[in-house]
């Protein structure tokens, strides 16, 4: 093989990888910060029931907001369940009758904990 062969070959196969590159989505520009930051809310309450993997929260007489709305408190308490898995971090121990305050997500219909202070 001579030169100008091993050249053309060297640039085709250069060309290829690039346009290969460039044809890969780039997953984290589909999101903006803005957008991953509106998806989270908070909350705080008094904590009424712990289980292994969720705990319910009892809401009442405190705000929930995002990044651009904040709703006004219920007169009536509601309660809240949020569920915890690996990535939740929590401060505090989650006991009964401590308030909390929850950092959370909504996920298929759930409120997944992103991050949770207790209080007692």
């Amino acid at each position: 093989m001579n030169k100008v062969q091993r050249i053309c070959i060297t640039a085709l196969c250069s060309i290829g990888l690039a346009t290969a590159v460039a044809a890969v989505p780039d997953r984290h520009q589909s999101q903006t910060p803005s957008q991953s930051a509106a998806e989270l809310q908070s909350v705080s309450g008094k904590i009424a029931s712990v289980d292994k993997s969720s705990f319910t929260l009892t809401v009442g007489g405190s705000t929930t907001q995002n990044m651009d709305v904040v709703q006004t408190p219920s007169a009536t308490p509601k309660t809240m369940t949020f569920q915890i898995d690996k990535n939740t971090t929590v401060e505090g121990k989650l006991k009964v009758n401590a308030t909390a305050d929850v950092t959370y997500r909504e996920e298929g219909g759930n409120n997944i904990a992103v991050s949770v202070r207790v209080t007692p």
